[in-house]
């Protein structure tokens, strides 16, 4: 654990001493999804509800194709997002090839049925199919604004062949609502924290909330765990269960948003003013360069969020990329994480674990 910590510190120093616009990694997401957040993990329903407080949050996707869920619709949300502020087009161009425009999002192309490179199709396809309803409703007043994120899509990739450029440009064409409402209104994050959290969908959404949270936060505010839960993790049972993930990512956030002055209140999480992430950027955005690799987050991050859910060293990943090599480790880490839900705890994590990717392992062969 002292290992995995303090490749995270190294990871921390390296955005610290490099402000996010100097490398060229300012990144942006979608104000309303700093408020409310996409689903964790996969649902059979195609209708998904988050609250906070008087704002509620409504996805909507055809049943066929299904909900978006995890890490991966949260990256594409930021690069649409910053994408469109960089060039002020709702049309974007996806890169000249799949491997190409999965490196923008920091992930490593690869093949098979749970390869990144299937499960990125697949996201896709849920976002752009998705539309959202956002509602305020208080006493006094009532606001409804719906959008549909693209309104258009053309993925010209082969799958077989990540580094080929295909005939045609991939392209996507936003819904005018929401890119309206993303030019005006967009949050900066770095990219290369997104990208050093991005093995936890709830880590990356407390990490966007927390930020934009900091840019107008102008006295201490303590935020009940209960209102946190319906925001973050609706899916815990028990508030107790809740918090206790919620601070283990908090830990991993803080290493590389330092600045975040947060901690334990009495009754809930406690914020006071504090210098945000990402400080707001003059309107002429200047054009992103390919910021440089930075070392993989290594502390223990679950995937899937769940209740009670048993965290696994860092060390682990290593030996079951071992026992498994022709797979993606942390897909299986999601397969394992849902028959845990229905199994039950194991008493060693680790061991199980590794033991599940042996399994699916010797399944292929």
């Amino acid at each position: 654990m002292v290992d995995d910590l303090d490749k995270l510190v190294r990871h921390a120093l390296v955005i610290e001493a490099e402000e996010a616009r100097q490398a060229g990694a300012v990144g942006f997401i979608a104000r309303a999804l700093t408020q409310a957040t996409m689903p964790h993990k996969a649902t059979s329903d195609n209708e998904f509800t988050r609250q906070n407080g008087h704002f509620t949050l409504t996805m909507m996707s055809p049943r066929r194709v299904g909900l978006p869920y995890g890490s991966i619709p949260r990256l594409l949300v930021s690069w649409v997002t910053t994408e469109a502020v960089r060039t002020k087009s709702p049309i974007l161009e996806l890169g000249p090839s799949l491997s190409a425009f999965m490196t923008e999002l920091g992930l490593t192309p690869t093949g098979g049925r749970w390869g990144s490179i299937t499960r990125l199709r697949d996201q896709m396809a849920r976002l752009f199919a998705s539309s959202v309803t956002c509602i305020y409703d208080d006493k006094d007043k009532t606001g409804i604004f719906g959008v549909k994120m693209v309104k258009e899509a053309h993925l010209w990739w082969n799958p077989k062949a990540p580094d080929e450029a295909p005939l045609w440009k991939s392209t996507l064409t936003l819904g005018t609502d929401f890119y309206e409402e993303i030019i005006k209104n967009p949050v900066p994050v770095d990219m290369r924290a997104l990208k050093a959290l991005k093995r936890s969908p709830m880590a990356l959404d407390i990490y966007c909330w927390l930020t934009h949270r900091m840019s107008y936060l102008r006295k201490p505010t303590e935020i009940p765990w209960a209102a946190l839960q319906m925001q973050f993790g609706a899916d815990y049972t028990r508030t107790r269960g809740f918090k206790e993930s919620f601070l283990h990512h908090l830990r991993a956030i803080l290493t590389v948003y330092p600045e975040a002055n947060v901690e334990d209140g009495e009754r809930g999480l406690l914020l006071k003013p504090s210098k945000p992430h990402v400080a707001q950027l003059p309107p002429a955005l200047p054009r992103l360069k390919n910021p440089p690799a930075s070392e993989p987050l290594l502390l223990p991050l679950p995937i899937h969020e769940g209740n009670a859910e048993p965290h696994l060293r860092a060390s682990t990943y290593e030996i079951a990329k071992q026992a498994a090599p022709k797979w993606d480790v942390y897909e299986l880490e999601q397969q394992w994480r849902e028959w845990v839900d229905k199994k039950g705890p194991p008493q060693k994590p680790d061991a199980a674990f590794i033991a599940f990717c042996r399994k699916k392992a010797n399944q292929r062969t």
